[in-house]
């Protein structure tokens, strides 16, 4: 079921056009525009960011790890679903990799940012995107699965977002959703990314259940780099701020090299060991069939 932007009217349908007061959302290079355009630097991400994003994701060794771990949370804990909703889907690389593998699933995607659909759109031809406000999802009860992958850290309101999600995700349907770990690790990366936090693995929960869902399995990734990630964290305070990017751009063979460590950490994941503590959590939930 959609929400009208502007009677807050529900109706369904595969259309935008509301039938109650007749208002279609305004159209911006093929996508529908369903928020107001942020003011700058409030949003929590640079919308400039987008095109050199898009150009290291497929072949970096963290978001092709976080993106086989993802899949592998969305067969495993979810092999009926249907429809998946992401939540901040940028440049589209996490759908990229979902339609890959399935295919015939339907997928939808929204940011805040058109600049970043931009080039989800040139990714996924077909696939649903749309520019909308994580605050203000305008979906409710339509998805067998709804996701957000280092998105809620950006966001100030970021248990009004869990509550939009679960407001989405259809009655027993699932929550997969990936965060930065470990508030000591804080540095001028965060910075850079505009973070407004990093997560301890009890924050997450919390807020989680607050939102109304039910945690089925919590586990850190980039578990066994966590040494490497502290060092690297440390070496950013004591020489202060850091090249921008330069966590993102290494050399072939160390990106070959980090991601036979996350390959293996994977295989313990999805073997059923939860790791402690890392430089990112992955919480999987469910929203309850009935609501007490």
């Amino acid at each position: 079921m959609k929400r009208c932007v502007a009677c807050q009217g529900s109706f369904e349908g595969d259309e935008w056009t509301c039938p109650s007061c007749g208002h279609r959302p305004a159209v911006r290079d093929e996508v529908f525009q369903l928020a107001e355009d942020p003011a700058s630097g409030q949003a929590g991400f640079v919308p400039e960011y987008f095109a050199r994003l898009a150009s290291i994701e497929p072949g970096h060794f963290w978001f092709r790890a976080r993106n086989a771990l993802i899949l592998w949370a969305l067969g495993k804990y979810f092999p009926s679903a249907e429809s998946f909703l992401e939540i901040g889907c940028g440049t589209g690389y996490v759908l990229g990799g979902i339609r890959e593998t399935l295919p015939g699933m339907r997928l939808v995607g929204t940011d805040i940012f058109t600049d970043g659909l931009v080039f989800a759109k040139a990714r996924l031809p077909g696939v649903e995107l749309y520019q909308m406000d994580a605050r203000h999802i305008l979906f409710e009860s339509e998805f067998d699965v709804v996701g957000a992958f280092d998105v809620l850290e950006h966001l100030v309101e970021d248990e009004n977002v869990l509550a939009q999600m679960f407001k989405a995700a259809r009655p027993g349907g699932g929550l997969l959703l990936t965060v930065p770990q470990q508030r000591y690790l804080w540095s001028a990366s965060d910075r850079f990314a505009r973070h407004q936090r990093r997560y301890s693995r009890g924050e997450l929960r919390a807020k989680v259940r607050r939102a109304g869902f039910a945690i089925e399995r919590i586990t850190s990734f980039n578990s066994l780099l966590l040494p490497l990630l502290i060092l690297s964290r440390m070496g950013q305070k004591r020489h202060g701020e850091s090249k921008p990017w330069r966590e993102l751009e290494i050399s072939a063979v160390l990106n070959k090299a980090l991601g036979s460590v996350l390959t293996i950490e994977r295989s313990m994941i999805t073997n059923g060991v939860s790791f402690p503590a890392g430089g990112s959590l992955l919480l999987i939930g469910r929203k309850p069939f009935s609501q007490s």
